[in-house]
C-alpha cells in the first residue's frame, strides 16, 4: 500500500452546496482505512486528504469517485505519492 497527498483548490461557486456529498464520501473512506485525515486549508481555498491505496491507479478510481469532482467543484488538483516515516500513527520500523 502506499500514501498519497492530495489537494484540492475549489471552485468557490460550487464547492459550498456540494460539500455535504464530500464529507460523507470521505468519511466511509475514513471507515475503511482509505483516508487517514482530510480537512480544508486555513484560507478556504482549498482542501488536503491523505489517502492510502495499493498504487496511483487505485488512488485515481478512488478520487475520480468524489463529489467535488464529479459536480465539478474542483477547480485544480495536485496528487504526489507520500512516504511517513514518522508520527504518531506511523507503525515502527523493523
Amino acid at each position: 500500500m502506499a500514501w498519497f497527498l492530495v489537494e484540492i483548490r475549489y471552485v468557490q461557486e460550487k464547492f459550498g452546496q456540494v460539500r455535504p456529498r464530500h464529507r460523507e464520501f470521505l468519511a466511509a473512506l475514513a471507515e475503511q482505512g482509505t483516508v487517514a485525515v482530510a480537512g480544508p486549508l486555513g484560507d478556504g481555498s482549498g482542501g488536503v486528504t491523505l489517502y492510502q491505496a495499493a498504487d496511483r491507479e487505485a488512488l485515481q478510481e478512488v478520487i475520480d469517485a468524489d463529489p467535488y469532482h464529479l459536480e465539478g467543484a474542483i477547480a485544480e488538483r495536485t496528487v504526489r505519492e507520500f512516504s511517513p516515516v514518522i508520527g504518531a500513527w506511523v507503525p515502527p520500523a523493523s
